[in-house]
């Protein structure tokens, strides 16, 4: 499977809170235009699952660029947890009108609109930014056996519902995806994968630490500081070619195992916003897409550029539905 989009690669397994109405800012004059103007002011971003996860890590380092650039002061950045992200999804379609709040979200939340049975779904959502691509990473703590993805590999087909998996997303997000196709690839049936869901990488890391999983599966920023403080290692990486921030570290082509993997994040806004609130929105992100700053972290947190804003990331978010929605039928995980 070497599709970077990641429902191609899906689509093999079917063998198996501010106060609504509210602008986001006080004057027009105060908007991110892309000439400049006055810093946006009262923002906040929620992330729908717990701290020190991928979400968390992209929103808070989003808000400090802002900050940084002087694109917008003061962004709150607070954690609404549960059921794989909709609980953050459905507090997003309640706060109808709200120019000031936006979500952190990626491709888990599509899925767990699914699985979870959420009322609420993206499509009442307002489309505001993709921001980034990021390659999936299969990582195991320091004291773990298996010292390549060869070892795993061999003790996984040996031992298939034995070797527990954790990722941090529900069933039908991207870290639960990951290891179903790694499953297949290697001839296992995803059937008999032992997969345990945490919500976020602030839940599963803890969890692989304390080798309650056999490995992890999950975008591998979540675990940089961990692999920097000889924490955890990471076995090999999802995408096509090596990751910079992860010096030695191959990737799964590399390793002759032919499967290629990218989960995607971006943010949306609650329903009915005006044009206004949601034209500053995606200037503040166009320029801070922009800085010198985010480009910095990029390379930092080995992310791709992904970037694609307003109607064009809303084309982008109804097909990924579409897909998704369409998968997980066939996997018997969606009505």
């Amino acid at each position: 499977m070497r599709s970077k989009v990641w429902v191609a690669a899906a689509a093999a397994l079917v063998l198996v809170g501010g106060t609504a109405g509210c602008g986001a800012t006080a004057e027009k004059t105060d908007s991110a235009a892309p000439g400049g103007g006055k810093p946006v002011s009262g923002l906040r971003l929620m992330v729908p699952n717990t701290a020190g996860g991928g979400y968390d890590t992209t929103a808070r380092v989003a808000a400090k660029v802002m900050d940084d650039a002087k694109i917008a002061t003061g962004t709150q950045v607070f954690n609404l947890p549960g059921a794989g992200g909709t609980v953050g999804l459905q507090r997003t379609v309640n706060e109808k009108g709200n120019g000031k709040l936006a979500l952190q979200m990626g491709l888990g939340v599509v899925g767990a609109t699914y699985t979870s049975k959420s009322k609420a779904t993206l499509a009442q959502t307002t489309p505001l930014a993709k921001l980034i691509e990021e390659a999936g990473a299969i990582v195991v703590p320091k004291n773990s056996p298996y010292k390549t993805i060869g070892d795993l590999v061999a003790a996984w087909k040996a031992n298939p519902k034995g070797l527990a998996v954790g990722g941090g997303s529900s069933p039908g997000g991207p870290d639960h995806l990951l290891p179903m196709q790694l499953a297949q690839a290697v001839g296992i049936d995803p059937k008999q994968v032992n997969y345990i869901s945490y919500d976020g990488g602030g839940e599963l890391l803890p969890a692989l630490l304390g080798s309650k999983i056999a490995f992890g599966a999950s975008g591998f920023g979540e675990f940089l500081d961990q692999v920097e403080s000889g924490q955890v290692r990471v076995l090999a990486v999802t995408s096509e070619q090596p990751v910079a921030a992860l010096k030695d570290v191959p990737t799964l082509k590399g390793s002759g195992i032919d499967l290629v993997f990218t989960n995607w994040r971006g943010i949306v806004a609650p329903p009915e916003i005006s044009a206004a609130d949601k034209q500053v929105w995606i200037d503040a992100l166009t320029r801070m897409h922009d800085s010198a700053e985010w480009k910095a972290e990029l390379t930092k947190h080995g992310w791709t550029d992904a970037f694609v804003a307003g109607d064009a990331f809303g084309t982008f978010l109804t097909e990924q539905d579409k897909a998704v929605a369409d998968v997980l039928t066939k996997l018997g995980l969606a009505a």
